[in-house]
């Protein structure tokens, strides 16, 4: 069972991923817009999607607010693509652990500087 839901999972990952890339033309939404994972329930009924955006803090806030929006013909759209029993709400959710590897990575450059000096 557990499989299946992360087969799931990662073919809704998908199919949202190319649905935001290709169909949803809000001018809130940057280019550089990326889906980090998607869980489904195991009753399919909910899909969490984390969503990374390159940019400030201003075009992260319109971003969310932009797929938040489309999140119902997202939905639709989905059904479509996608044939499940259920097809899932969707609930996107902004996920900093890219900007929080960077800065890692920048403070143990930033350390390994000073060692060496």
């Amino acid at each position: 069972m557990a499989d299946r839901i992360v087969r799931i999972s990662e073919e809704v990952k998908k199919e949202i991923s190319n649905i935001i890339q290709n169909e949803i033309k809000d001018p809130r939404l940057p280019n550089m817009v990326s889906i980090i994972s998607c869980t489904v329930t195991k009753d399919l009924r909910y899909a969490k999607v984390f969503i990374s955006v390159l940019g400030d803090d201003e075009q992260k806030k319109n971003a969310i607010s932009a797929l938040k929006s489309a999140a119902g013909f997202i939905r639709r759209e989905l059904g479509h693509r996608v044939q499940l029993r259920y097809t899932p709400e969707i609930h996107f959710e902004l996920d900093t652990s890219i900007e929080h590897g960077i800065h890692i990575n920048k403070l143990l450059d930033d350390a390994k500087k000073e060692f060496t000096e």
